[in-house]
């Protein structure tokens, strides 16, 4: 195995970590009811209570394992490494550590603005870096010989889905808190749709 290949590896791996643990921590801020009683009217209202944070938790476990998903498919495309995926790769896993308390903010405050608009921040910001990760990553020399150009594109087209979701739900947060949230449920709707265009566009321009 080549240098180049063994820091790459690395690469993959300590990021894969990063992922794992964060996603592992979102559980975390969901606290356990203890009620000192035996009444089961009791605790159906206190896991009732718990409902905010149940969906924050779905909602950035799906968003994160979507990120995983899409960094994971995207660092199988390439064959080198370079030393300028460092930062960018940095910057995203640092945004994705911290997305266990975006949740919990917005999830004990699942009416109010500011908590909304901070996670939905957290959320462009996160696609903003992995697009910026995924524009310098896609790239020769650094890519495998076998993957075809209409891939680098869908591929490359579909990192544009959360971003645009999240700016969405961002915008929504102002006037319509907590609702925004189910704009991020066009993301896989995106994911398909993105790459389709690209694809056509592509198609077309090569025709």
């Amino acid at each position: 195995m080549s240098t180049h290949a063994s820091q790459l590896e690395r690469l993959t791996f300590f990021s894969d970590a990063v992922f794992a643990i964060a996603i592992t921590l979102l559980v975390i801020e969901i606290h356990v009811p203890r009620l000192g009683v035996a009444d089961d009217h009791a605790y159906l209202a206190a896991l009732h209570e718990l409902m905010p944070s149940f969906m924050g938790f779905i909602l950035s476990f799906l968003v994160i394992g979507a990120l995983w998903a899409a960094h994971h498919r995207v660092f199988g495309l390439l064959a080198d490494y370079d030393s300028g995926l460092v930062m960018p790769n940095l910057l995203l896993l640092m945004v994705i550590a911290f997305m266990p308390f975006a949740t919990a903010l917005m999830s004990a405050n699942p009416l109010a603005r500011v908590p909304e608009l901070f996670y939905a921040g957290t959320l462009l910001t996160a696609g903003l870096l992995q697009r910026w990760l995924f524009g310098k990553a896609l790239r020769a020399p650094y890519l495998r010989r076998d993957v075809a150009p209409a891939d680098v594109v869908a591929v490359r087209a579909r990192s544009w889905a959360l971003p645009t979701a999240a700016l969405l739900a961002f915008a929504l947060a102002w006037v319509a808190p907590a609702y925004n949230n189910f704009v991020l449920l066009l993301i896989p709707l995106l994911a398909r749709l993105l790459p389709r265009l690209a694809r056509r566009r592509l198609a077309a321009a090569t025709a």
